[in-house]
């Protein structure tokens, strides 16, 4: 894939903050996976289901180191961090909130972590608090433990926002809304693709990630959740697997994490998910986080030096995400199709985000967001069209 073309100039793929491409370990797995080695898990006594179930259930376990859980029973598998939130309000949320009950979120969410609890502000009066970034786009943790009140439920916050690249201390806010026993879910999308993370750590008590920007299928993911959490929930779907009996007048659900897990799973999904990420881990998340850090820094340099170019959020230590327009008026849509005419894949609308975008004052950005593959000549490249673009809209 790195090395097409598109419209006959070498691809120079940035957008990974929507998904990222495959290593090749991941497309190989795959296709075993359905030529050589299907069938499903959890079901039968035969080689090619004891297989399966095997590689599959084996992720669970690189699940869990990859993010540092305690067991690999706090890992439900999803099939992607949207999934996983919306079991959360489900399964957690839902059976517990009464009218007048809040959860603070942040500004910077993706759709994902904000639509979930819309559902029970529409169905159930929940309110929802909001907590805006600083002007350079960072968030104050002080300002999110802050808008924790005498009703509030839950924190809902990303580390790190797909828009802006801000990284959140999550750790800070986990012990801070800890202390006033208030659970809090992180939204790890972004974040666990760039750098370490570790649950344990963090103290949180939820963790999403989706597999298909961790390198991963796509249909592919988990959330972790705190063991205590897992007693406080009641199942959502309900199917096979997610049972010990059924009967004409009752049933017995499995314990979890396979209470939260009915019907047939995206097998082969999850067991390349367990391969890209042991892909990474072998990499060293370290190794990519300088890498990435590197990236940043040199596109940070290069397009501060386009006085045209305007570039939201500049937090300390962000990551290698950039979110910009041009001055003059030149529509993001407009930008990414002349960038794309010039082989740079660039993502152009609200990001899913429009609760920041409307804070921000802008309908929509174009963003380039960099992973573990891409190099400054690619950032030069980048520079370079956008030179083009701010000569050709004037």
């Amino acid at each position: 894939m790195l090395s097409r073309q598109v419209n006959g100039r070498p691809l120079v793929y940035l957008d990974n903050g929507a998904s990222a491409q495959k290593p090749r370990a991941v497309i190989e797995a795959v296709t075993r996976g359905y030529a050589e080695e299907y069938a499903n898990v959890h079901r039968g006594l035969h080689y090619l289901s004891n297989l399966a179930t095997e590689k599959y259930e084996a992720v669970r376990g690189t699940i869990a180191r990859f993010l540092g859980a305690a067991s690999e029973d706090e890992i439900v598998f999803t099939s992607g961090a949207t999934e996983g939130i919306n079991l959360v309000s489900y399964a957690w949320a839902a059976p517990r909130m009464q009218p007048g009950d809040e959860i603070v979120l942040s500004v910077m969410e993706h759709h994902a972590n904000i639509v979930p609890w819309h559902f029970l502000r529409e169905r159930q009066g929940v309110i929802l608090k909001w907590v805006e970034p600083e002007p350079d786009g960072s968030l104050d943790p002080e300002r999110v433990l802050a808008a924790i009140g005498l009703r509030t439920r839950l924190v809902a916050v990303t580390q790190m926002s797909n828009v802006l690249g801000t990284r959140v201390d999550v750790a800070t806010i986990c012990a801070g809304a800890r202390a006033r026993g208030v659970p809090v879910l992180v939204d790890g999308s972004q974040a666990a693709v760039h750098a370490p993370v570790n649950v344990a750590e963090i103290g949180c008590d939820f963790y999403v990630i989706t597999g298909h920007k961790l390198y991963g299928p796509s249909g592919s993911g988990a959330i972790f959740i705190r063991s205590e959490r897992q007693a406080e929930m009641r199942p959502f779907l309900g199917g096979g697997d997610m049972i010990r009996e059924v009967t004409r007048e009752a049933v017995s659900y499995a314990d979890p994490p396979l209470r939260f897990e009915a019907g047939t799973p995206g097998i082969i999904q999850q067991i390349g998910l367990g391969v890209a990420l042991d892909y990474l881990m072998g990499l060293g998340m370290a190794n990519v986080a300088a890498h990435e850090a590197r990236l940043r820094d040199y596109a940070q340099a290069r397009l501060a030096g386009l006085n045209w170019l305007n570039v939201q959020g500049n937090a300390p230590g962000k990551g290698a995400i950039f979110s910009f327009t041009l001055s003059g008026g030149a529509h993001p849509h407009d930008i990414s199709t002349v960038l794309d005419k010039r082989g740079i894949a660039v993502r152009a609308g609200s990001h899913c985000a429009m609760p920041l975008m409307q804070h921000l004052g802008l309908t929509a950005t174009a963003r380039a967001s960099f992973g573990l593959y891409n190099t400054t000549d690619e950032v030069d490249a980048l520079v370079d069209a956008l030179e083009f673009c701010h000569e050709l809209f004037g």
